[in-house]
This record gives C-alpha cells, sequence and structure tokens, in this order.
C-alpha cells in the first residue's frame, strides 16, 4: 500500500485515449499476425506439402521467446526509460516490428520447407514481436488511466482474435491462390501497416516525481508483493481453462463434428465470440472495476467448463449444442483475459511496467504450455470427461480462493465501481 502510494503522487501527462487504443490496437493484431502464422498458417502449408506431423510440430518451438522474454524484459526496460525523463516505447516498437517485416520478406523467397532457414525465420521474428511486446504493454499502461484500462485489454485481446484471422485464415487463403512468396510477403506488409498508427505517437515525458535513477530488474518485481500475488492470481484464473482449451477441437471432432464445421467454428464463430467477449469483459471492468470483473469472469469460466463437462460425460453428439457450448467457453474465456490483464496491470510498478507485466504474460504462457500438454495425457487415458471434470473442480475451487487473493492487494491498483 506505501509504495502505491509514493509511486502515484502526482499522475503523468497522458496521450488522448483514443491515439492510445488505435497504436496499441495494431501493436498488438500485428503480433498476433505473427502467432497466428506460427501456430497455424505455416504448419498447415508444411502439411500439405507432405512434411511428416514431428517435423512439422517443431514450429512451435519458435515461439519460445514469447515464454522466455521475461529474460531480457529488464535490458529493454532500462533502455525504454531513458535517465533523462525520456520514453524510448516508440522507437523499440518500430525498430521491433520492422525486423519482424524484413525477416519474414527474406522468408518469402524460400521454400515452405521444414528446414533450418524456415525455423530460423520464424524464431527471430518471435524474439522481435516479443521485445516489441514488452515496450507495447509497458505503454499501455504508462498511458491508460485506471478507468481506462479494461479498454486498453480490450484492445489487446480483441487484437489478438484479429491478427489471429489474418496470420492463419487470410494467410492460408492467399497462399492457396498466389503462392507461399506473395502470403509471407503479405504477412510482412500488414505489420508494416499496423504499426503505422504508434509511428505517430509522440510519448510525454516521464514524470518530475519519477525515480529516474531506478534500474528495472526482476530481482525489484518480485520483491514486491502485488507481483508474486498476482503471478499466483494468474496461475490460478488459466489452469481450468488452458486445461479444456486445448481438448476442444479433439473432443470435438471425436463428437462426431466433421473439420468443415470444425473450421467454421473457430473462425468466423471463435472470432465472432472472442470479439464480443472482449468488449464485454471492457464494460465490465468499465463498470465494475478490474477486481470485481475478474470474479464474474472466474464464474462465468467455470459454468463453461462445468457445461462441457456434463457433455462429455454424457456422451453428447448434438453439433449444433456442442458448437454452443464451445462459442461460451470462448466468450468467457476472452471476458477472463480482459479482467485478469487489466487488473494485472494496475499492479505493475509505473518505474517499470515492461517488467513486472511481462512476468504476468511469461507465467501464463507456462501454464498454457504446461496444461495444453497435461490435458492430452488426462484425456488419452482418462477420457475427456475426467480432463473436463478435474478443470471444473480447479475452476469452481478458485472462486473462493480469489476473493482471498484480492483482499491482499492495494485496492487502488486493481479498480472500483466507476
Amino acid at each position: 500500500m506505501a509504495e502505491a502510494a509514493v509511486e502515484h503522487p502526482i499522475l503523468p501527462a497522458r496521450l488522448p485515449i483514443r491515439q492510445v487504443l488505435v497504436a496499441v490496437a495494431g501493436i498488438y493484431t500485428a503480433q498476433s499476425v505473427v502467432g497466428g502464422l506460427t501456430f497455424q498458417g505455416v504448419p498447415s502449408i508444411l502439411r500439405a506439402n507432405g512434411v511428416a506431423l514431428d517435423m512439422v510440430g517443431l514450429v512451435s518451438v519458435a515461439m519460445l521467446p514469447w515464454a522466455l522474454k521475461f529474460l531480457w524484459a529488464p535490458l529493454v526496460e532500462r533502455y525504454r526509460l531513458s535517465q533523462d525523463g525520456r520514453r524510448r516505447s516508440r522507437r523499440i516498437v518500430i525498430a521491433g516490428e520492422g525486423v519482424a517485416a524484413l525477416i519474414l520478406l527474406a522468408l518469402s523467397t524460400l521454400g515452405p520447407a521444414a528446414n533450418a532457414p524456415l525455423f530460423l525465420c520464424l524464431g527471430l521474428v518471435a524474439l522481435a514481436s516479443a521485445t516489441v511486446d514488452i515496450a507495447c504493454d509497458a505503454f499501455a499502461i504508462e498511458q491508460l488511466s485506471s478507468r481506462d484500462r479494461g479498454w486498453g485489454n480490450t484492445a489487446q485481446v480483441g487484437g489478438g482474435y484479429f491478427g489471429m484471422v489474418f496470420g492463419s485464415g487470410l494467410f492460408l487463403v492467399i497462399a492457396a491462390s498466389a503462392g507461399w512468396s506473395v502470403a509471407v510477403g503479405t504477412m510482412a506488409g500488414l505489420i508494416v501497416l499496423l504499426t503505422l498508427p504508434f509511428a505517430f505517437v509522440r510519448e510525454p515525458p516521464r514524470p518530475t516525481n519519477a525515480d529516474l535513477g531506478h534500474r528495472p530488474s526482476l530481482g525489484f518485481a518480485l520483491r514486491r508483493p502485488e507481483i508474486r500475488t498476482g503471478l499466483l492470481l494468474t496461475v490460478l484464473f488459466e489452469i481450468g481453462v488452458r486445461l479444456v482449451q486445448g481438448m476442444t477441437g479433439p473432443f470435438l471432432i471425436d463428437a462426431g463434428i466433421d473439420l468443415a464445421l470444425l473450421g467454421l467454428l473457430n473462425g468466423l464463430g471463435g472470432t465472432a465470440a472472442g470479439v464480443i467477449g472482449t468488449v464485454a469483459g471492457g464494460l465490465l471492468v468499465r463498470f465494475f472495476g478490474s477486481g470485481r470483473a475478474v470474479m464474474i469472469a472466474a464464474g462465468l469460466q467455470a459454468l463453461a467448463i462445468a457445461a462441457l463437462t456434463v457433455a462429455a460425460l454424457l456422451g453428447a453428439k448434438q453439433p449444433a449444442a456442442l458448437a454452443g457450448l464451445v462459442i461460451a467457453m470462448t466468450m468467457a474465456m476472452a471476458i477472463g483475459f480482459v479482467a485478469l490483464y487489466s487488473l494485472l496491470m494496475g499492479l505493475a510498478s509505473l518505474k517499470q511496467a515492461g517488467v513486472d507485466f511481462t512476468l504476468f504474460q511469461c507465467a501464463d504462457a507456462a501454464v498454457a504450455g504446461l496444461c495444453g500438454f497435461g490435458s492430452g495425457v488426462i484425456a488419452q487415458h482418462l477420457g475427456y470427461g475426467t480432463c473436463f471434470g478435474l478443470a471444473t473442480i480447479e475452476a469452481v475451487a478458485v472462486l473462493a480462493v480469489i476473493p482471498v487473493i484480492l483482499r491482499k492487494l492495494p485496492q487502488n491498483s486493481i479498480g472500483s465501481h466507476t
């Protein structure tokens, strides 16, 4: 409590909210273009060219920088926050996205083969994008007031859904009609286009009361009880939905839903549900504060997981009903992402927002990876019902734990009713 009071005695000058939201939405969408390209677009192209599944799976290793970016976040933050009071977020973002676009242009000259140059290019693009993300997140935290952070996370999560559509859907459509080189080159151009709004950003200097001599570090972050509590909340909040997320596709396939319907469900249905959920999450944060929004989102996620569990245990086969349950799950997850990350933004110190928020994101990525693997093992050996049932138990238990965790946090950092 005392530290929060020391850090915020004078609010720094902020940019207009519309400019901030447009700028960060463009960058978050560009980041997700890279994710969609790596997780869905390129693997699909490789498989269509006869590449073995084990080699296709290696593409996902290129996304390791997203889970490990906390290691170099302090270095990025030290450069971003100049000792003379200037901020260099724009410089980092433009340079990083420029590097990503140039590497994609180089990748467009290579054929779609699972070889070292392809893996190297995708890994370097992920490294550049992950570094950009550190600066962009810090920029959003600094430039958005606590009452506007819900909209900031709406832009973040919504941009993620749109970027996946571009990086997977649009990429595959162009590749099928115009070829690999044109498709990859288009993605590079799209990243440049999405970065333009940020290029016109002029960050105000840091406030006169800022600790200009502070040296951003992981140690400083982990010594703060707010960060440790936020990491615990992130892990507990995400376990249930991450156990279910990776198995919804296989579950629907085994329930008899064909690939065409599943593709439509994941594409149009998933995107629409995600966008609606992000807007709903932004409204919840705006009117109830991030703390209450997290509680509401946790309840919705528990209900959605429980409904899928019942369907799995009963052996439901009705496509419409199952599709409705998956869409409800997608909406609940989107609401949860907005609410949780709005709360976590409030916990990040303005002395090193990029480091603190990156720790939360890396914890989320670690949970997603471990639960994604674990859910496959559980579903394979014990069935979907058991896997989803364990997720339901965890999600319901979290409902009792979250209020205890929230009481440990400074109330001015988690928002209140506006």
